[in-house]
């Protein structure tokens, strides 16, 4: 399909609708993804985000309990988060421009409407494996760097002049 192999790829798929999650994951086995962990709320994610340590989580926005957004930004800030660079996926029929920005403020590498399509699944996965953002530190905020287009004409006082993993603006 790709030319990728997903086979040892860990991925956690989070959602409170059985049908989508199964949905997902099917796709995802379609990707040739062997090893997927299934969570239909926040507080399982979280356990599983413990054990299984996912290299991704597709993460759906609204679920009883613990909602993606918080789950997002517990998995960024959290002092038990066992790994808070752990790229994540929004999945949600939300796609106005606010849930967007919010979701970029959460921490979320990647947003991905429904309905989903298996090019989408593909071409975010693909995304947060090929071409991973710098993850910035600020005192109200951490996760990838949020600017996605590149301005190298832009010189101002608050241009990241380097692509460290993880940078730190004051």
């Amino acid at each position: 399909m790709s030319g990728y192999r997903f086979d040892r790829l860990k991925l956690l798929v989070v959602d409170d609708n059985a049908h989508m999650r199964k949905l997902v994951v099917t796709i995802l086995q379609a990707f040739g993804a062997l090893q997927i962990y299934e969570a239909a709320n926040g507080e399982q994610a979280w356990a599983m985000l413990r054990d299984a340590n996912p290299d991704v989580i597709v993460l759906d926005w609204v679920m009883e309990g613990m909602t993606g957004l918080e789950f997002a930004k517990q998995v960024r800030t959290s002092a038990q988060t066992p790994n808070p660079f752990v790229p994540i996926i929004m999945l949600t029929g939300h796609t106005a421009i606010d849930p967007v920005r919010q979701a970029r403020d959460a921490g979320v590498n990647e947003f991905l409407a429904k309905p989903v399509s298996v090019k989408a699944i593909l071409t975010r996965l693909i995304s947060v494996i090929e071409h991973p953002r710098p993850y910035v530190r600020t005192k109200s905020y951490f996760g990838p760097c949020r600017r996605r287009r590149t301005h190298d004409e832009y010189r101002g006082p608050e241009r990241r002049a380097t692509a460290d993993a993880t940078a730190t603006v004051e």
